[in-house]
């Protein structure tokens, strides 16, 4: 799993993680910090938005964990410590996944975790056909119902589902209407996989379903040399030792990479269009992050204007004598109008709301000692640490 995190320092926000992640799950924190890959600022920028944008997946350019990311903004939103800059880290890597897959054919042709275990499966068959076999697939969830339909559409006209309940399968029957599906119960499983020549598992369970002990008292009478199990679910659902046996062979997760690895300098090629947007993505990001540090400056600077609008509003309004309250709103209105439109400037400079807009660091440093200058609005403390930032940046 990952875990982004913005903190005031980064020896203490690793730490606090750490030992958060060692409370919740009980491991100890010595034997986690063996398995800590950790990145930083820029870097951990970087990896988010290659992860949204399909790099980092076994199938380059896979369209499912652009929604994760989506969905992990969705569950943000009101939680303590989603705050402005989580939120807007995960908003541009979405923009990242979308333009990536937008503007490349990342996505074009390119295959699912489910589409590679089927296709992997076809290599290992006798005639490379569906026809012949018999074939159960275990689990009806989401990656179960994407290899039945892979299933289909590679030929393979009936097949048999073991699942908890039998009304996801119903629902996938009946879009599948052409193909024949048998649903049988979990607590047949066994019963089914004896009778099965290629064997699909695809369950949220947390333990292998197929022990070694198990599948050595399958009978060997298949169609095929060996009983082929193709496992992609994680954990996984069978027990990598099953293949030590010489009536099974396994494949997981991990050996789908030489399915997806077809055509090599294609897929390079995309990754290499991808990292472009990716680039330029992030100095968006890091752009906008940095005009964060005027929010203060903005804050004190419409604090300032406000209190001159309400004062000369007050006089004016002190010398008019007896006027009816359509005529107060409309001096309002007026007072409120001209503060805008002054504003308006200085807020272009000094927000990143549009890309295109962003300021380079130094630059926003300049106009907000300008603005500061011009309006005596105390803000030398922020910046000095605007000041502090940049030139640790540039160490």
């Amino acid at each position: 799993m990952e875990i982004y995190a913005v903190a005031l320092s980064r020896h203490r926000g690793v730490k606090e993680v750490t030992e958060w992640m060692s409370k919740i799950s009980g491991v100890p924190v010595s034997e986690l910090c063996q398995h800590r890959f950790m990145l930083y600022n820029k870097d951990a920028t970087r990896h988010l938005f290659e992860v949204a944008s399909g790099l980092d997946s076994i199938v380059l350019g896979e369209g499912q964990i652009l929604a994760q990311v989506k969905q992990v903004k969705k569950l943000g939103q009101g939680v303590a410590g989603f705050n402005r800059k989580i939120g807007g880290l995960f908003e541009h890597a979405i923009i990242t996944g979308k333009r990536v897959r937008t503007e490349t054919s990342i996505s074009s042709g390119s295959v699912s975790v489910s589409s590679a275990a089927v296709e992997l499966a076809l290599t290992k068959l006798p005639d490379s056909s569906y026809a012949t076999v018999r074939v159960l697939v275990i689990g009806a969830g989401k990656m179960g119902k994407l290899v039945i339909k892979h299933l289909a559409a590679n030929g393979c006209k009936e097949m048999v589902v073991v699942n908890r309940t039998e009304e996801k399968v119903a629902v996938i029957r009946e879009e599948l209407k052409d193909i024949q599906i048998v649903y049988k119960p979990l607590s047949e499983m066994m019963g089914c996989a004896a009778e099965a020549d290629v064997i699909f598992t695809s369950t949220a369970s947390e333990t292998p379903l197929f022990l070694k002990e198990h599948v050595q008292t399958l009978p060997a009478d298949t169609e095929m040399a060996r009983r082929l199990f193709i496992d992609i679910s994680v954990p996984r659902n069978v027990e990598p030792c099953v293949s030590d046996l010489g009536t099974a062979e396994v494949y997981n997760v991990d050996n789908l990479k030489d399915v997806v690895a077809t055509n090599k300098e294609d897929r390079l090629r995309k990754a290499m269009e991808a990292q472009a947007i990716i680039s330029k993505e992030l100095l968006n990001f890091e752009a906008w992050k940095d005009s964060l540090d005027a929010v203060p400056t903005i804050k004190k600077l419409r604090a300032y204007l406000e209190r001159i609008r309400a004062s000369e509003l007050d006089k004016c309004l002190s010398k008019m004598g007896d006027i009816t309250d359509k005529q107060k709103k409309t001096i309002y209105d007026l007072s409120m109008g001209m503060m805008k439109k002054f504003l308006h400037g200085p807020m272009q400079q000094l927000r990143c709301d549009r890309r295109s807009d962003c300021q380079k660091p130094e630059e926003m440093l300049e106009i907000m000692h300008a603005v500061n200058r011009m309006f005596d609005l105390e803000t030398e403390i922020i910046l000095e640490t605007v000041r502090t930032k940049m030139e640790r940046t540039k160490k």
